[in-house]
């Protein structure tokens, strides 16, 4: 699903996903609070979203999708100051992406994303890395406001040590030995256990409090 409030945006955006040829574009929103309508009724695979957009916002709309477990979220964006970039990865998105990028790297995102993997733009990435790095957040990303790690499973422990170093599914099916369904289960655990939203909050989570 697309939401943009520019009509001409979505349209570029749609035949540029459906060109890929398995990928299908089930519906379009021009606002957030349409975006999350249509994303209840519509249960896409993968939320793309605008950041700016009339009413409610795409980082508000992301964090409701995420919250109720609709779709993971790409964030689609002509912008990336800090604040829509660490607000995304707060809200849970579990890709961020300018609008610059080629049509090769947004399907791909969009396919990464919905195998359960985490993107991010070549231009931000940097940034959020020496972010966390210089200056962690004080508050907990984990909902209990500590991480219970004594809640995982070894095997558990192991993946989120993945997702700590930014590993994709098939990366940690590899280092691990272990099929990316299997990867997909534990780190689908992983998320639970720990009430994260998402891999890239789950990778900041490890940064601030080191297995």
């Amino acid at each position: 699903m697309i939401a943009d409030d520019h009509a001409a945006v979505r349209a570029g955006v749609r035949m540029m996903l459906e060109n890929a040829g398995d990928i299908e574009v089930v519906g379009e929103a021009a606002d957030g609070d349409e975006a999350i309508t249509a994303a209840r009724t519509l249960r896409p695979d993968v939320a793309l979203l605008d950041v700016r957009m009339p009413g409610t916002d795409g980082i508000t709309a992301t964090a409701t999708l995420v919250a109720e477990r609709i779709c993971p979220v790409v964030i689609l964006t002509t912008f990336d100051l800090d604040d829509y970039v660490f607000g995304a990865l707060a809200a849970g998105a579990g890709g961020f992406l300018l609008k610059t990028a080629s049509a090769e790297t947004i399907v791909g995102a969009v396919r990464a994303v919905a195998a359960g993997d985490a993107v991010l733009a070549p231009e931000v990435t940097r940034r959020v890395v020496d972010t966390f790095r210089s200056a962690p957040r004080t508050e907990p990303v984990a909902a209990s406001g500590t991480p219970d790690f004594g809640a995982l499973t070894d095997r558990e422990r192991d993946v989120l040590g993945c997702l700590g170093d930014g590993l994709s599914n098939g990366e940690i099916g590899k280092r691990l030995y272990i099929t990316e369904a299997t990867v997909k289960t534990h780190v689908s655990r992983v998320l639970a256990k720990l009430g994260l939203s998402s891999r890239v909050q789950a990778a900041i989570l490890v940064r601030e409090h080191p297995l």
